[in-house]
């Protein structure tokens, strides 16, 4: 059978071995980038960065159910969110959206990778739109959970708080994850 039709038959079919074993690995790679927190004016940890490699890397699909599987793991109390924090307390929390909001990151980057291409520019264009999405959905959820807590809050206030000082940090992230998934090597690695 040539590598083509290899290709092809492992793709249309279900998840084998090897497709679990990467999932577990890039859920336990998102949990590691949770963990690490670059001490700047508003703490950052590389969970975004996290969420870009495993989708770039592993393609949409075993990306975004990696993504899922780091959320379950932190939702049954596994330590896998920033601080080494779990439950769902945190997911139900003011920050919590944005937490569920990588699950539409990467069904973005898959949707284009389906439908657009895996051109290394198209890999940007997805990261960006679905860093967008999780940013609107997060601050929506933020808005509703912390108003409801505080007292309501502005749209100006929550963008301030969650959004501004995020976005160069994220840029950069969205950066590094392009040169990395962009490495033949790994690519090769990852898809034989």
């Amino acid at each position: 059978m040539s590598q083509t039709t290899t290709a092809t038959t492992r793709e249309n079919s279900s998840f084998q071995t090897i497709d679990i074993v990467y999932i577990g690995i890039f859920a336990a790679l998102l949990a590691i980038c949770s963990w690490i927190s670059i001490p700047l004016t508003v703490p950052v940890t590389l969970q975004t960065f996290g969420v870009f490699v495993a989708c770039a890397l592993l393609g949409g699909k075993r990306g975004t159910v990696s993504i899922i599987v780091w959320i379950l793991l932190g939702a049954v109390g596994a330590p896998v969110f920033a601080g080494f924090s779990g439950g769902m307390g945190v997911l139900l929390g003011s920050t919590g959206g944005y937490i569920l909001g990588f699950i539409f990151t990467g069904l973005i980057m898959w949707a284009f990778e389906r439908f657009v291409g895996t051109a290394l520019w198209m890999k940007i264009v997805s990261m960006v739109l679905g860093l967008a999405v999780c940013y609107t959905f997060g601050t929506i959820w933020f808005m509703y959970v912390y108003g409801r807590a505080n007292g309501a809050i502005t749209l100006a206030q929550a963008l301030a708080w969650c959004i501004t000082p995020f976005l160069i940090p994220d840029a950069c992230k969205i950066v590094l994850a392009a040169i990395i998934s962009s490495n033949k090597q790994i690519r090769k690695v990852l898809h034989s």
